[in-house]
């Protein structure tokens, strides 16, 4: 009974039906609260605020520590597949590591900067759009890499790398696009160490310790398992974030589409457009789909950060509604890409070596 309920977990013909319920559950658990104009306190700050005993227990701050929760349950997972060596032959990946780098420098911010400059007429949230477009992903591309059966490995090193970069690239960006914008760089750094180097040290531990006991075949074992969990913490993620803003979304759904059209079409232009340069390039599938994540997802965490610290509070419901967008996104985007890939690749995703997708019989 267990194996077939995780089966349904991973089924991507499921998966949508799953995604729906969440948002759904989030939505109703919002409107029951009543949180949307709280003041929220960030989940690093809250997470400084317990361990230095200041932390206020609101209902709308304990729900905002469900985020760093939902995404180390996604992210965990996804590394305990990182193999150490995998890592090091990412980096001698000069060509995959230029293309992840032109369209997050030199394209997705101008891109962002031109949908919102057509589809949003209000001064606040094109800026909240824009700053939205700023920064690559630094954790959950990682998840989305892993779904649709990508090189989990070369999008760690990608997603490392975009990591220092936005430290000194963000503050130059914001200033070149928004104006004059003062916020503490830290955060990055924090986010960096708490979205990634905590599911990563942890994951590569797991890994060296079941190997360790029972080899390669040891962690096979714990695959379905671990895949799972994955999924329900993207689930989990999904109902805390839609909790989040849940009243507000059936207040101003106008808000939610205006937002949904540009990101959607930033998200879709970026990723197709991505995936197929590198299947013109003769990128293996895996690599590709690392690659055009990579170049795709947006730093939500970071985005929400900086609007908090120095931006009205519409600024930061735009940054706030990305994310509900941005996930049921990206995971349709990881389904399409399985299926472009015998279109595309030579090697298609159904003889890759990437982690196993199982499917209900």
């Amino acid at each position: 009974m267990t194996i077939r309920l995780l089966a349904k977990l991973e089924d991507f013909r499921l998966l949508p039906f799953f995604v729906v319920i969440s948002m759904a559950i989030g939505i109703a658990i919002g409107k029951a609260l009543s949180i949307s104009d709280f003041a929220l306190t960030p989940p690093i700050d809250a997470i400084k605020a317990i361990v230095g005993g200041t932390f206020v227990l609101s209902a709308p701050n304990a729900i905002s520590l469900g985020v760093p929760v939902g995404l180390f349950a996604m992210m965990y997972p996804a590394m305990t597949n990182v193999r150490l060596g995998e890592v090091g032959d990412a980096f001698r990946s000069p060509r995959q590591l230029g293309v992840v780098l032109l369209f997050n420098y030199l394209v997705a911010p101008f891109l962002m900067l031109g949908l919102a400059n057509v589809f949003v007429s209000d001064p606040e949230l094109h800026t909240g759009l824009v700053l939205y477009g700023l920064a690559p992903c630094i954790a959950m591309v990682i998840i989305f890499t892993f779904l649709a059966r990508g090189n989990t490995p070369m999008a760690l090193v990608f997603v490392a790398l975009n990591s220092v970069a936005q430290m000194l690239l963000i503050p130059v960006y914001a200033r070149l696009l928004i104006g004059n914008v003062s916020f503490d760089v830290s955060v990055v750094a924090e986010s960096v160490v708490l979205y990634l180097g905590l599911p990563l040290l942890l994951g590569v531990l797991t890994r060296m310790a079941v190997t360790r006991r029972g080899g390669d075949e040891a962690m096979e074992r714990l695959k379905p398992g671990l895949s799972a969990l994955s999924i329900l913490g993207l689930l989990f993620t999904l109902i805390v974030m839609f909790s989040l803003k849940g009243d507000l979304i059936l207040q101003r759904p106008g808000i939610v589409l205006e937002m949904a059209i540009p990101m959607t079409l930033f998200f879709a232009i970026m990723f197709f457009v991505v995936l197929f340069i590198g299947s013109r390039l003769r990128f293996p599938y895996r690599d590709a789909v690392a690659v055009a994540f990579n170049s795709t997802g947006r730093d939500f965490e970071i985005a929400i950060a900086i609007a908090i610290t120095a931006f009205s509070p519409t600024v930061a419901l735009a940054t706030v509604v990305g994310p509900l967008i941005e996930v049921p996104v990206m995971l349709g985007l990881a389904w399409a890409a399985m299926r472009l890939s015998g279109r595309w690749f030579v090697e298609p995703v159904a003889a890759s070596a990437g982690p196993e997708v199982v499917t209900a019989p």
